[in-house]
């Protein structure tokens, strides 16, 4: 097997602006080729409200003076801001044999273990990607594919301010609730739950190891 299909390039961003580290993944997936390794980013946005490709735009009940940016991403309408950790999923899905359903269930059970690690029991929900704490959401998921590669990823509410979720159906659904590992008394912050999320999204994906950051 291609050595690079056994590695990860790991990336921590910190705080960054939305549409900026969205042309980044467009830009590496086109110029990657069959030995370019994987890459996972680590990172928080600027507030932001994101809508998928064929989102409906009605999801966002009421408006604020956060801006909506219409990506590329499958999936409705979210928020990313502070306080919430971004895993982006760079992945050559052709070389690691995956299909997209096969990635967005490594990535789910990836957050599922982390949460275990805090005492908390986490469930999926069919027909709604996503991570769910006693039926509140705490970590969503959206993809893109091109050339067989994935980019975008999840989001998972860590300390983050839940209020910009209240001005939108989140991922489309009518009256769903949010949460976050605060908000269930899990005192912790995005950088601290960036390394174990790391590994857990590294054994559901079956890398075996981290290639540092180029600087």
């Amino acid at each position: 097997m291609n050595d690079s299909a056994e590695a990860l390039r790991l990336y921590n961003l910190g705080l960054t602006d939305y549409q900026a580290t969205w042309r980044a993944m467009q830009q590496f997936t086109e110029q990657r080729d069959e030995d370019t390794p994987d890459e996972l980013w680590l990172l928080e946005h600027h507030p932001v409200y994101t809508l998928g490709l064929n989102g409906d735009i009605r999801h966002m009940i009421r408006t604020t003076d956060i801006p909506v940016v219409k990506t590329d991403r499958g999936g409705q309408i979210t928020y990313h801001g502070p306080g919430q950790l971004v895993a982006y999923v760079l992945v050559d899905l052709r070389r690691k044999n995956l299909g997209v359903k096969r990635l967005v269930g490594a990535l789910e059970n990836a957050v599922i273990g982390l949460l275990g690690q805090y005492g908390l029991r986490a469930r999926t929900r069919q027909g709604a990607p996503g991570v769910y704490v006693d039926g509140r959401k705490i970590a969503s998921l959206g993809l893109r594919v091109r050339k067989g590669c994935s980019y975008h990823g999840l989001s998972l509410n860590v300390s983050a301010d839940l209020s910009p979720f209240s001005a939108i159906n989140p991922c489309g659904h009518a009256g769903l609730e949010v949460t976050s590992l605060t908000a269930l008394d899990v005192a912790v912050h995005p950088h601290e739950v960036a390394a174990p999320l790391t590994v857990e999204i590294m054994q559901t994906l079956n890398y075996e190891r981290v290639i540092p950051s180029r600087d």
